[in-house]
């Protein structure tokens, strides 16, 4: 399923966040959005899943626009995995992944066998069955970030949106948390701040910068150094490994 935004808007107070962003993302594509703090990454993509609603524009999800859906028809075709997640309550590890379940149950409904044989294979597709009866709060942060994908990969959508999720991670869990989410194979929007990761995972690029799209293409096409110094204002080199990947070298 493709994900489309349409000339999206987002003024809160009287500052214009988004000043008429448009993105798309073809069915299975891996799409990362870049740029400076402030850039209006992760309020662009709170509007997409619905968490803010634009001043302006239109998002499609397929052929629907996501404004006429309900959250539980979106939910059922998008999940989200971001950056920061708290619970007031002491959840196990498998009741917060059954939350993903929501979105197919009606109100009052029981969990089934379903929804637990849904819980343990997503939780062993990201490692983590063993922590099935573990304490959320327990866990490390890369740890809880595996489990809200495994919550994310519960609710069974097509569609996957990354507000920033490796932030506070270290690199061992950065390439984890993607690796597993490169090989699920669905249409993924992701606010990644780091440019060598967004060159390693993501088939095309979008670059934000001042509330408005700036910039892209493939990660070869957009992280150039002449691109990257008028975006972030630092000196870079390019250069490729005996593999043919792309690394930028920063310079002091």
């Amino acid at each position: 399923m493709n994900i489309c935004a349409t000339d999206i808007k987002m003024e809160i107070g009287n500052n214009q966040i988004l000043k008429g962003v448009s993105i798309d993302s073809k069915s299975r594509e891996f799409i990362g959005i870049i740029g400076p703090n402030g850039s209006g990454k992760s309020t662009l993509l709170k509007c997409i899943y619905r968490t803010l609603k634009p001043n302006n524009g239109c998002i499609m999800l397929g052929r629907q626009d996501i404004s006429k859906m309900s959250v539980k028809e979106s939910a059922k075709k998008l999940a989200v995995v971001a950056q920061h997640n708290y619970y007031n309550f002491d959840f196990s590890v498998g009741e917060v992944v059954l939350m993903g379940r929501s979105p197919h149950k009606k109100s009052l409904e029981p969990d089934n066998s379903e929804d637990y044989d849904i819980v343990n294979e997503s939780l062993e597709k990201v490692g983590m069955l063993g922590f099935k009866n573990r304490s959320f709060s327990t866990l490390s942060g890369g740890e809880q970030q595996r489990v809200i994908l495994a919550r994310a990969l519960a609710q069974q959508t097509p569609c996957l949106i990354l507000d920033e999720p490796t932030n506070h991670l270290d690199i061992k869990y950065q390439l984890s948390l993607l690796n597993i989410v490169k090989s699920l194979n669905l249409t993924i929007i992701s606010a990644i701040h780091d440019l060598n990761i967004a060159s390693m995972y993501c088939d095309r690029l979008f670059v934000m910068k001042n509330g408005r799209i700036v910039g892209m293409g493939t990660p070869q096409e957009v992280l150039t150094k002449e691109f990257i110094k008028e975006i972030y204002d630092i000196d870079v080199e390019i250069v490729y490994d005996s593999k043919g990947d792309m690394h930028i070298l920063y310079s002091r």
